[in-house]
């Protein structure tokens, strides 16, 4: 690899971590710094946001062309994913209200093993027993890191791993819902954003609604407040765009691994920041979780290559890194959108 090319890939990745860090601990600095606990008004800033962003950059700069889609498609096919979509960003910010950060990435990292036994149980796919062994690690570790964590809180633990079974839905629903339509993250969000907006914004009104209005009245600085929650949808959409560019600038091993790296950088920079307590036995289930995921994706990746023209592939299996590409941030959109 040419020298060019690898300062291009360390660079896409280095933003990617920077983007998908900073969002994430702004959105546990809004709800635990900030004392503003409303994950559903939070979620919809950043829908509202991404769906300004996406807006600008394909209609507006045209950094991007627009992937143009049937009208009754988007009913049938964007709206089912939207919706999904949305359910899975909001479980994502739930968990952040109520458990750590590194306890809620180690989570999200279920999300291989959630996606192969859905995949296993409704589709009856078939994976090869080196798919399922490469599980173990991910489960076992995810098992340590449940039982060692000392801030544990079950409604938290309950929203990060169904929002990881969110995560797989999304995924595995792709696969019918979106034939013959290959989107990109910032197309993704140009699509679904403005749908999860209508979707959340009528029950963050009224569920959270009140409360948005006492803590304005109580909050010593609310306007400096609002400025950084907004700048945090900001940043959740310019995450959309740095997952855009470093697909394109490294190869799928490379993502895969970087991805992974991300989390351990993230669960060190918020305890960094917020220091709450972890255990000895609990980093090493996180650690055995993360090495889980990376031996998963580098098996998945092997057969892959093993499979010769013609023959059934792997479920999920990516024939190139474009596959890898997450439905906008699981990554956050995994949290974040």
């Amino acid at each position: 690899m040419e020298e060019g090319s690898v300062f291009r890939s360390l660079l896409a990745i280095l933003q990617w971590w920077g983007f998908n860090v900073t969002v994430i601990i702004m959105n546990k600095w809004i709800f635990q710094k900030l004392d503003f606990k409303f994950p559903l008004s939070v979620s919809c800033v950043h829908f509202i946001c991404s769906s300004i962003g996406a807006y600008v950059v394909i209609k507006v700069l045209k950094l991007k062309p627009l992937i143009v889609v049937e009208p009754e498609d988007r009913w049938r096919r964007i709206f089912p994913m939207s919706f999904v979509f949305c359910i899975n960003i909001v479980l994502g910010n739930v968990s952040l209200r109520y458990i750590p950060v590194s306890f809620m990435q180690t989570i999200k990292s279920f999300t291989p093993a959630t996606t192969v036994v859905l995949q296993w149980l409704v589709w009856r796919k078939y994976f090869d027993w080196r798919i399922w062994a490469s599980l173990v690690p991910i489960v076992g570790g995810i098992l340590l890191t449940s039982v060692t964590e000392l801030s544990f809180n079950m409604f938290g633990f309950c929203a990060a791993l169904f929002g990881c079974l969110a995560t797989s839905t999304k995924t595995i629903l792709a696969e019918s819902l979106l034939h013959g339509y290959k989107f990109d993250s910032i197309n993704t969000v140009y699509y679904m954003a403005p749908f999860a907006t209508m979707i959340l914004g009528i029950p963050a009104l009224l569920l959270e609604g009140n409360g948005i209005l006492s803590w304005f009245d109580a909050h010593p600085s609310p306007w400096s407040a609002l400025i950084i929650i907004f700048s945090s949808g900001v940043l959740a959409f310019c995450l959309n765009f740095s997952i855009f560019y470093v697909i394109h600038s490294t190869t799928a091993v490379t993502f895969n691994v970087a991805g992974n790296l991300k989390v351990a950088v993230a669960v060190m920079v918020s305890w960094l920041i917020f220091r709450n307590p972890i255990s000895y036995m609990n980093a090493v289930g996180c650690g055995i979780t993360l090495v889980g995921c990376t031996f998963y994706g580098y098996v998945r990746h092997k057969l892959s290559q093993q499979q010769q023209p013609g023959t059934p592939r792997t479920p999920r299996t990516p024939r190139n890194k474009m596959e890898l590409l997450p439905l906008v941030n699981n990554d956050k959109l995994e949290g974040k959108v």
